[in-house]
């Protein structure tokens, strides 16, 4: 089982993957990271895709509020016209805090391998 780094060097393996971290989503700080970031700055990029992941978060308990553990959302897309964003929420033993970041390059990425490979890593990650 992988922990932080080597789930994100797995994920930089990626075709097309340009950049990786993982983001506790309630506090915006980067737990790790590989790659580049799409702002130049891994922490700018940290918060602003937990801004995202938030506002998913929150929208899902509203429209849902059934009270479901793990993680209230399974990933967020986001096309861009240089690359795609993925965001794979990580279920963990104690809040379900943390998110998967995966920047892909729009022309040689792919979107569906990408996602099939972050559930796989997600629920493999071993957070210490």
């Amino acid at each position: 089982m992988p922990g932080i780094d080597e789930c994100l060097m797995e994920a930089m393996t990626l075709p097309g993957a340009r950049g990786a971290s993982l983001v506790d989503w309630t506090s915006g700080l980067a737990l790790g990271t590989a790659g580049e970031s799409p702002v130049g700055d891994h922490e700018t990029t940290a918060a602003e895709t937990a801004e995202l992941a938030r506002s998913a978060a929150e929208f899902d308990s509203f429209t849902k509020g059934d009270g479901d553990p793990g993680p209230p959302v399974e990933d967020l897309i986001v096309t861009t016209r240089g690359g795609y964003h993925v965001l794979r929420f990580v279920e963990t033993s104690f809040d379900s805090s943390v998110f998967l970041h995966l920047w892909l390059d729009r022309d040689t990425g792919n979107l569906a391998l990408a996602r099939i490979r972050l559930q796989d890593l997600a629920e493999r990650l071993v957070l210490g």
